[in-house]
């Protein structure tokens, strides 16, 4: 790769205003909420013009041909040879077409705010087509999401799995002193090298799939958008490099789990996107627990939907470029597909969300918890999670005698609500909200209630509970196996914090 072109490169892009506002301004709300649904019309009305900003979204964002004159004034440094000789582009006779997509990206995790420019393949709604199997995907709402709840604390060495474009990777470092991103497709690493020349990030990209390419090594931290996609493995169902594993059913992100401490430091944490199979009379919690067993990891997952199978396949043949309009008989055959498929393995449901595991430096995993949080979240969460990873170490080393001489200071975004019957004099439910974070709402009783109003870093948890037990007439032990178990969910979630 020659770096100067991606360095004149770099330099038209900046000098055109190709960024994430400009092009939302340029296209305006109606023609980006339409392409968002895959309408371009609005959006080449927009982008009208041989102004630099229009014919670098013309062609690299919609995927149309602009006059070759116009396309060599936005990339004056660079030069139409020089866009040719980096992959982006290809003219005919007066006419550039864009080979790749290449658009601004923006995007706030848990160590800042971030603004690269991200080269992809151009989408179907650019090509008119299906996609190819070995199609590079660019930032999509996964992506997204795992980039938002990575911990973000300085880490030594950090392993992208299945970097793709490289997203993943150049979130990382950011805060990581080497990073080694792995996929099995050669074409995304190609572009993954040239989005950490354009963003300037050093990686180390390695072929080979899952952990083969990094195994026997260490990490601090692991980081995976996996091909996590249960695709049927039978003949007219294409498969897709950067969403099919080659496995049947969830195998893909069961091999993971289960292998992924091979690579962990003690203290390491991976972080994974992923799908699990549950089957007919099954609660999905069962479908991981033999999977966390092997692991021997610290694990947290978090659940945010449960699709039943049918609405599953509509999602992934959709995402292929299938849809009942374009091919209305390959989409009722690959729908078919997906049935049967599940029906043969007794799956009613397929569960999608997010998985933080650890190694733990003792060697014996002390957490374990599945819960399910389909509701909005406030990103990004990885300074969240890292907390909680904190707040469970020191929980885990403070039985309850320990506990109740530690003083607490309740979190600066948690309100208290009150419920009373008209009337009342005192209230039938308080209810505890946390304002940042998962959002948690924790409903509580009366003297949980009042140790949380008395904790501001004062007084110990044991002196609060003394006083309130003579407040409320009851005896003290009582108080105490009362709100022990409480404060220490509370801890646990950022509610509450030692002071």
């Amino acid at each position: 790769m020659d770096r100067h072109l991606v360095d004149a490169l770099r330099s038209d892009l900046d000098a055109a205003g190709y960024t994430v506002d400009a092009v939302a301004d340029l296209l305006g709300p109606v023609a980006t909420a339409a392409l968002d649904r895959e309408v371009v019309v609005p959006a080449l009305r927009a982008a009208v013009g041989s102004e630099p900003l229009a014919v670098l979204v013309r062609c690299f964002l919609l995927g149309r041909p602009v006059p070759a004159a116009a396309l060599a004034r936005a990339l004056q440094r660079t030069g139409l040879e020089g866009a040719a000789a980096l992959g982006l582009v290809a003219t005919s006779g007066d006419e550039a077409r864009a080979l790749l997509d290449l658009r601004p990206y923006e995007a706030q995790d848990a160590g800042g705010a971030v603004d690269w420019w991200i080269v992809s393949d151009l989408g179907e709604t650019a090509t008119g087509r299906a996609l190819r199997p070995d199609h590079v995907l660019g930032v999509g709402n996964a992506s997204t999401t795992l980039a938002q709840i990575t911990v973000r604390t300085p880490r030594e060495r950090t392993l992208d799995l299945g970097t793709g474009c490289g997203i993943q990777a150049l979130h990382a470092a950011r805060h990581s002193r080497a990073v080694v991103a792995t996929d099995v497709s050669r074409r995304a690493l190609e572009l993954a090298a040239l989005n950490a020349a354009l963003a300037g990030a050093e990686l180390e990209l390695r072929h080979g799939s899952l952990l083969e390419p990094v195994a026997g090594e260490d990490f601090d931290l692991v980081v995976s958008n996996p091909p996590f996609v249960i695709t049927p493995r039978v003949a007219g169902v294409p498969e897709y490099e950067y969403r099919d594993g080659g496995a049947t059913g969830d195998e893909v992100v069961r091999r993971l789990v289960t292998s992924v401490g091979s690579v962990l430091a003690p203290g390491g944490v991976a972080q994974l996107l992923g799908n699990w199979e549950v089957r007919a009379g099954q609660d999905w919690r069962e479908a991981l627990d033999p999977w966390l067993e092997e692991s021997g990891l610290d694990a947290w997952v978090v659940q945010r939907e449960l699709l039943d199978p049918a609405r599953y396949a509509e999602t992934w043949v959709r995402d292929g470029g299938t849809t009942p309009d374009r091919d209305p008989v390959g989409w009722e055959r690959m729908l078919g597909a997906w049935l049967d498929d599940f029906a043969a393995r007794g799956v009613e449901a397929v569960g999608l969300g997010f998985l933080t595991l650890r190694r733990p430096v003792s060697g014996v995993p002390t957490m374990r918890r599945l819960e399910e949080l389909t509701g909005p979240l406030q990103q990004p969460l990885g300074g969240t999670i890292a907390a909680v990873l904190e707040a469970h170490d020191w929980l885990a080393a403070r039985d309850d005698a320990a506990l109740l001489e530690e003083r607490l200071r309740v979190a600066g975004d948690v309100t208290e609500e009150r419920y009373l019957a008209p009337g009342a004099a005192d209230p039938t439910v308080v209810l505890l909200r946390q304002g940042g974070g998962f959002g948690r709402t924790v409903q509580v009783g009366t003297a949980v209630a009042g140790l949380v109003g008395a904790c501001d870093g004062q007084l110990t948890v044991g002196q609060i509970v003394r006083a309130l037990a003579v407040l409320l007439e009851r005896d003290v032990d009582a108080v105490v196996a009362e709100v022990v178990p409480t404060v220490r969910g509370l801890v646990l979630d950022g509610l509450l914090a030692p002071a």
